[in-house]
């Protein structure tokens, strides 16, 4: 079976010899690239041929790397297994017959599969360090802000950032060198990777390095991935590192609250794609409503379908203030219970999935349990956090990943700190 890792596979040479000149990278295809089809893994945009580079695609080529094609993920980023995608599903090449995660499993899979020396994803609840995890490579998650979404694709963009993967820790922080920075073109963006040298925090040292382990992030995990998890945190004791308990107690709602702010974001910025402004068109006979209507149910799958619907509904006359305005509530506990445990640990560790990957066509048809195996990893975004999943071992032969989260703009931490392991 093909690993059916890339939509579009056509190379994009880079300029000059820049810091990856004769380094191969593939780019999650919800990333715009000149001239090269961009479909967010969806019929809607199965022709979609962008006018222009996305700013994170602009550095690489100035960097001097080479594209060499665009990753499969599941559609519009909706999805933890990358089984939605409208051009079929990845099979994970670490883990035959196993999802590689979502939703940038393709640009993961690229990696384990020896396709690419660096991917670039983009993680709105988990979509880069899920992958990653379950394809025992590592990934990070940039603080929002850090670089620029100009030429995303957005799905929720309050919550969404682009970040590497690499077999190695360093390698993913000398691409993620390459692609922070402000840029005038996302005023979401920050000066602070303007100058950053993060590739050179890669030093493996974590001695007096404080880790805080909260406490609801390992209940209800997977024994297996448990226990390979304090291996890893033992590991780094080892070297140096000390860990004590913390508690996170609003994770508890997190999930439901992410999902709130995420589905009402997505069914803003999926509207646009009505066939006459952009994307796919039906050929439907009847007034606009109808027409409208027929374009996007041949459009659209049905998972994306189901958080627009969920999104609109949220947001509907009635129905804000009890469900949206209180997850931008829950949003704003989670973000402090997140600095006052970062005020007590240099970084935060946690399973980066509280299970295995799952086995091919297994949570298609209980969406509920997808969701909640982002448990560990939506918080983060909720809290416009930095975070990386490197390989922590493995358990029955499958991947797990650690995850380390890190106070704001603090990459070079989390990079020293996962060195260690990766």
């Amino acid at each position: 079976m093909s690993a059916n890792i890339f939509i579009t596979e056509e190379r994009i040479e880079g300029d000059g010899d820049g810091p990856l000149a004769g380094t191969t990278v593939a780019v999650k295809d919800n990333i715009s690239t000149a001239g090269v089809r961009t479909t967010c893994g969806s019929r809607m945009l199965e022709e979609y041929v962008p006018p222009y580079d996305a700013t994170v695609v602009s550095r690489l080529k100035d960097a001097g790397a080479t594209i060499v094609g665009k990753a499969n993920m599941d559609e519009f980023g909706m999805g933890t297994t990358n089984e939605t995608s409208y051009f079929g599903p990845v099979e994970n090449p670490a883990a035959p017959g196993r999802v590689p995660g979502g939703s940038s499993g393709g640009s993961a899979a690229a990696i384990a599969a020896g396709e690419a020396d660096l991917a670039l994803g983009s993680d709105t609840g988990g979509s880069i360090r899920c992958p990653a995890a379950f394809c025992g490579i590592v990934g990070i998650k940039p603080t929002y802000g850090l670089v620029s979404r100009y030429g995303l694709v957005a799905y929720g963009n309050s919550l969404e950032q682009i970040g590497p993967f690499a077999n190695t820790v360093e390698d993913a922080a000398a691409l993620l060198d390459v692609i922070a920075g402000s840029d005038d073109r996302d005023g979401t963006t920050r000066e602070a990777g303007d100058d950053a040298n993060y590739a050179d925090a890669a030093t493996g040292d974590v001695e007096g390095l404080s880790i805080g382990v909260p406490t609801e992030l390992l209940d209800g995990a997977h024994e297996g991935v448990v226990e390979t998890f304090w291996d890893a945190i033992a590991d780094l004791e080892d070297r140096g590192a000390e860990y004590h308990e913390v508690t996170l107690p609003s994770v508890e709602h997190a999930v439901e609250a992410y999902y709130v702010i995420a589905m009402s974001e997505a069914s803003s910025n999926l509207a646009r794609f009505d066939g006459v402004r952009y994307g796919h068109s039906a050929d439907a006979d009847g007034n606009w409503n109808e027409t409208f209507a027929r374009t996007r149910k041949e459009g659209f799958g049905d998972e994306v379908k189901r958080r627009i619907l969920l999104g609109t509904y949220a947001l509907s006359a009635g129905y804000h203030d009890k469900y949206y305005k209180k997850a931008q509530d829950a949003r704003a506990w989670v973000k402090q219970d997140f600095d006052e445990a970062l005020s007590e640990a240099d970084v935060l560790a946690s399973p980066t999935m509280p299970v295995p990957p799952f086995e091919l066509g297994e949570s298609l048809d209980d969406p509920l349990q997808m969701y909640l195996a982002d448990a560990n990893t939506v918080p983060v975004n909720l809290a416009d956090l930095p975070a990386i999943s490197v390989p922590a071992g493995e358990t029955d032969g499958l991947p797990v990943g650690l995850q380390l989260v890190g106070p704001a703009f603090g990459e070079a931490r989390l990079i020293r700190a996962a060195s260690a392991l990766a």
